[in-house]
């Protein structure tokens, strides 16, 4: 029986997303994972760095017969004319519909996942949207699907064999210590671990714990926050059956050496996760979204205003982005 094809949304078309999707397609198109776009046609036609040729469907199930051959598209046309490297709030709203659509047709069982191309926040602000990210707007669009066990969104990024998972996610690093709880470091700990079982093959999760201070804390001496909070977290985790071990130092987890001691490591906030994950693989590091009733991949990067238009961009992440999430689907049964 063919497997359902994975759904890409298009993301900003000022950006990069049509030109690293049609990339994409040109190096899967003969071996897969087989995708379909939910977006505008012309715009991936007419992405730089050599016209893709594209074919409108009107099903997903025509997808699979058509991507060896052109990029099949869902399509939802644009309300303005793009211009490379200028993203317009004229545009928001498809863009919002874009994610909308690709999530209710996982949602349904009609794709086997979503893979997001990169948004910019502030055209979508401009137009009403309230979310901080992709990552939050697709645990409200699949809050009433099924799922088993704990409830994410939990962010996790993989590159270059490290698996980071963020407690925290889109905040102001001076909030961090005020949002941090036992319950959130232990829900992200428990998504995590049910994550990396069921998606990933791992039969027994071993995770490890960043503190957030230098030196984590040193037992409260530069900060109260793994004495009042990590530590209880990590300890409530080993109770509930998980390999949890931590506070550690988070400049001392990362290292060759350090990463074969754990199969993720919980970080407490944005960049504290981030950053090792791009010094070890800048260009194919891939964002999964833990804890929901569907499968969510997307590229650990921006839209490229910048380079927008250029036909410079790579499409490293994009690719291992739609390799990673048909991984998980096949994991899934999907």
């Amino acid at each position: 029986m063919t497997r359902p094809p994975l759904a890409v949304s298009l993301g900003d078309p000022a950006g990069i997303g049509p030109e690293i999707t049609a990339k994409a397609w040109r190096a899967l198109r003969q071996d897969g994972p087989a995708f379909m776009v939910i977006g505008d046609a012309q715009s991936l036609a007419s992405a730089p760095g050599g016209a893709a040729p594209v074919q409108v469907v009107t099903r997903p199930e025509e997808a699979v017969a058509v991507f060896p051959h052109a990029i099949p598209v869902l399509e939802l046309p644009l309300a303005a004319p793009v211009i490379a490297g200028q993203p317009s709030a004229a545009n928001a709203h498809s863009v919002i519909r874009w994610i909308e659509t690709a999530a209710g047709l996982a949602l349904s069982g009609a794709v086997g996942g979503v893979v997001t191309a990169p948004i910019a926040k502030a055209p979508l602000y401009a137009a009403g949207f309230r979310f901080p990210g992709h990552t939050e707007f697709l645990a409200e669009l699949t809050a009433a699907g099924d799922h088993d066990g704990a409830r994410g969104p939990v962010m996790m990024l993989t590159a270059g064999g490290l698996r980071v998972a963020l407690v925290t996610i889109h905040e102001p690093l001076a909030r961090v210590p005020s949002l941090l709880t036992i319950e959130l470091i232990v829900n992200a700990g428990l998504v995590t671990a049910q994550a990396l079982r069921r998606d990933f093959g791992v039969e027994s999760p071993r995770l490890a714990v960043a503190g957030l201070n230098p030196h984590a804390g040193e037992s409260g001496s530069i900060g109260r926050e793994e004495v009042e909070t990590v530590e209880p977290a990590v300890r409530a985790l080993r109770d509930l059956g998980i390999d949890a071990k931590g506070p550690s130092p988070a400049d001392t987890l990362f290292h060759e050496e350090a990463r074969r001691r754990y199969d993720a490591v919980l970080c407490l906030y944005h960049d504290q996760a981030l950053i090792p994950v791009k010094m070890l693989d800048f260009w194919g590091g891939v964002n999964v979204t833990l804890g929901l009733p569907i499968v969510r991949t997307s590229p650990d990067h921006g839209t490229g205003f910048d380079i927008a238009g250029r036909g410079i961009a790579r499409a490293d992440s994009m690719i291992a982005a739609l390799r990673l999430a048909d991984k998980i689907a096949a994991r899934r049964g999907h």
